[in-house]
């Protein structure tokens, strides 16, 4: 496990000084889904700091069981609404926000819990219909609904692309998202609340994440590189 971590970190550095990037500002996110809080545990102790997760009972277990370990909890699968009140409690930064719905829902629960929640919007840059996520022309209007509730706050923006053998082919839709995210800070952000940023740049997993390091991620999602082949 420390090996596979210090390989992947090693490539995180090497995309983004390849770029003129601080490779500091690239922080890995280490997805646990499926995987036994024994297995994370490992993984903890090899140097992980963020994990995520994208099923709220399994994660629930696991932090329970973990929960001596200092360490950050990210959720990175759909959320329903109904789900909102575990999300919120469990996680610090939620990175499938994608409906007004949604967000209302979350800022009523973490307004519960006395918590400001960390959020990304999803954004479906590639407009497939078996996927979450909002529509680019959407966000400015969600945005503004974000800047209006007082216990969430939006730091930044996550995409999936469509699965691809050749990371290449990835490459439009990182550029995209990242592209995107420079307009709405230039043209839109000043007209909200300061609690609205997009700094953050969730995109790239096991088999693109140097392509999007390159495009401009800081949340690079890795599980299969880290932990091995799902069963």
């Amino acid at each position: 496990m420390k090996e596979k971590l210090t390989r992947i970190r090693e490539r995180i550095a090497k995309a983004a000084k390849d770029c003129g990037r601080d490779p500091r500002s690239v922080h890995l996110v280490a997805v646990s889904k499926t995987m036994p809080a024994e297995k994370v545990k490992e993984a903890i102790e090899a140097g992980v700091d963020i994990l995520g997760e994208n099923y709220i009972q399994e994660a629930r277990d696991k932090i329970s069981k973990l929960s001596d370990h200092t360490v950050s909890w990210h959720f990175i699968g759909h959320l329903q609404s109904n789900k909102a009140k575990y999300a919120v409690k469990l996680f610090d930064v939620i990175h499938s926000v994608d409906s007004v719905k949604l967000v209302r829902e979350i800022d009523k629960q973490a307004k519960k819990n006395d918590k400001v929640q960390k959020i990304l919007l999803q954004v479906n840059i590639a407009g497939e219909d078996q996927k979450s996520g909002v529509k680019p022309v959407e966000i400015p209007n969600l945005l503004k609904e974000i800047s209006e509730r007082e216990n969430v706050s939006v730091i930044g923006m996550m995409t999936m692309p469509p699965f691809f053998d050749d990371p290449e082919k990835a490459r439009p839709f990182f550029r995209q998202l990242r592209e995107m995210r420079d307009m709405l800070q230039q043209k839109f952000l000043s007209q909200l609340d300061p609690s609205v940023s997009l700094d953050e740049l969730s995109m790239g997993m096991s088999g693109d994440f140097e392509a999007a390091i390159e495009e401009g991620a800081t949340l690079v999602r890795v599980g299969t590189a880290i932990f091995g082949e799902r069963k």
